[in-house]
């Protein structure tokens, strides 16, 4: 039931779009062990002249950035699964956008089960039933 919010420093195109959402999913799968069924993930793109990094924007620094989020329960990943995640979701980056700035981040957000859910219930709803 995670959902990632992604922003790319990038001109938009729908490859780019699928090549980013087919790697987040499998990662989040694989190393995070979430269902496919409940992963969702929005892509916002940012021109590259309108990203500044260290005063200076993206398009006269000759590269790409990114930044996104993931909502994920509390307790149900480790300090190490969040961190192969991190790495990985960075080379996945670098793989797909080529020269990606080192200031690109990525922010695991450990939610309480109480106060996040879907579907209209909480996670801690779903837990106990």
């Amino acid at each position: 039931m995670p959902i990632l919010n992604v922003k790319i420093a990038a001109r938009k195109s729908p490859e780019l779009t699928r090549q980013v959402a087919t790697a987040l999913g499998e990662l989040t799968n694989r190393i995070l062990k979430k269902s496919p069924d409940v992963i969702a993930i929005a892509i916002d793109y940012v021109s590259p002249e309108d990203w500044f990094i260290a005063g200076a924007p993206l398009s006269a620094q000759g590269k790409a950035s990114f930044y996104f989020d993931i909502k994920i329960t509390d307790e149900t990943n480790t300090k190490a699964e969040k961190a192969q995640f991190i790495k990985e979701a960075f080379a996945a980056f670098e793989r797909i956008l080529g020269k990606v700035h080192e200031e690109s981040y990525i922010y695991v957000q450990d939610v309480r089960a109480a106060a996040y859910g879907y579907g209209g219930r909480t996670q801690e709803h779903r837990y106990h039933h």
